[in-house]
């Protein structure tokens, strides 16, 4: 039975569905459903759907199908089927870029040319600041999936956006050089604490900030030295309208692949249990209740940087110089890509691999050994 004026249901699956109504553009009335874990979910879930449909009346045939309507309806199939940062992040992208600008323009009209338009209008600034060339892919990646859902429901869409991209220069990788590694490990091992073994995992294990603030002692296995990554911290935007801005959020990595196993070395495993505290809770804390998010161990990572007098590095060059470092030393680039949490080998090439100077100069030194005996004239005998 449902609570009392509430359409919520428990399922035989144990999980509860929630049951609200909705119209389509052509004024047909059908019903739409979320699922959840828990009761509490699942009216969240629907009060959210619920609001995400207000304001799509139904349409006489001839009325204009504005992308707006159509995008509400987008991100209504979503609930429940993606996680909640990444609905936040779709929320952010319609309210803040693509419904300003495209919301009120029918389905039908919207063009390569205004596409195209709208992208250029974004990484000028024109209505704000410019944006940088991966942050408008981004959005055009939502676009294209409104229009795409759009066609899939009956629209006659003249463009999906599938034509256009964006050129994104490359970006310059920070990876530490050698030197910096050591004096970074240097004082991380004089400096004994449950964060700064959290930064030896990012920097010998390639964990992510967001897997490292999540990790818990229950997913350590010291006496097989091996280390499962299960879940992943990120701070997400609130959309409630009462309460702070933003909130914690702890879920699943993100993506299957980042589920996974990884094997430690004697010497983390060492330090790993040479740390104070009863081992239990998270990590960082040593508690149960209480967790370190991924901006504090941002901060925290942010000082030793400058304690140890190191040129500026964020924390995320440390999964950089983990990678870098594997490759350097010979690891084959399909182990490395399952120990990143990759889903293929080329993301991993393109993205994390990014051989040093010394590297390079090593490898090239490899070819004086083709180069037969040269005899070069003594300088004094030629003066």
């Amino acid at each position: 039975m449902p609570r009392k004026g509430e359409n919520i249901y428990k399922r035989k699956d144990g999980r509860w569905e929630g049951r609200y109504l909705k119209r389509t553009p052509e004024g047909r009335s059908c019903y739409g459903y979320v699922y959840a874990a828990t009761y509490r979910d699942a009216r969240e879930k629907l009060r959210r759907a619920a609001v995400l449909w207000e304001g799509v009346a139904p349409r006489d045939r001839g009325t204009p199908l504005l992308l707006a309507s159509m995008a509400r309806r987008w991100q209504d199939s979503l609930a429940g089927q993606v996680k909640d940062s990444t609905y936040v992040k779709y929320h952010v992208t319609l309210t803040n870029h693509i419904l300003p600008q495209l919301g009120q323009i029918s389905v039908e009209d919207i063009s390569h040319e205004v596409i195209e338009a709208f992208a250029a209008r974004l990484l000028r600034g024109e209505n704000g600041q410019p944006l940088s060339p991966r942050t408008v892919s981004d959005i055009l990646s939502v676009l294209r999936s409104i229009l795409r859902f759009a066609r899939r429901s009956g629209a006659s869409v003249p463009c999906d956006g599938s034509d256009l991209r964006i050129r994104r220069p490359t970006a310059e990788i920070r990876v530490l050089t050698r030197q910096e590694q050591q004096t970074l490990c240097l004082y991380l091992y004089n400096n004994r604490s449950l964060r700064n073994a959290g930064i030896l995992l990012s920097l010998f294990a390639g964990l992510r900030v967001g897997e490292v603030c999540a990790l818990r002692w229950e997913d350590i296995d010291l006496p097989g030295r091996m280390l499962h990554v299960r879940h992943t911290m990120q701070r997400i935007q609130n959309l409630e309208p009462e309460g702070p801005r933003t909130r914690v959020v702890i879920t699943a990595p993100k993506s299957v692949t980042s589920t996974r196993t990884i094997p430690l070395t004697e010497d983390l495993a060492r330090i790993l249990s040479q740390l104070p505290g009863e081992h239990r809770g998270y990590l960082l804390t040593g508690q149960e209740d209480r967790f370190s998010e991924p901006r504090i161990m941002q901060n925290h990572f942010r000082k030793i940087v400058e304690a140890v007098g190191m040129e500026n590095a964020n924390y995320h060059a440390l999964r950089h110089t983990f990678a870098t470092r594997c490759v350097e030393l010979g690891f084959d680039v399909k182990s490395l890509s399952e120990l990143l949490g990759h889903s293929t080998v080329s993301m991993t090439m393109d993205r994390y691999v990014h051989p040093s100077l010394e590297h390079k100069r090593e490898n090239l030194q490899r070819l004086s050994t083709l180069i037969p005996p040269i005899q070069f004239p003594d300088a004094a005998a030629t003066q």
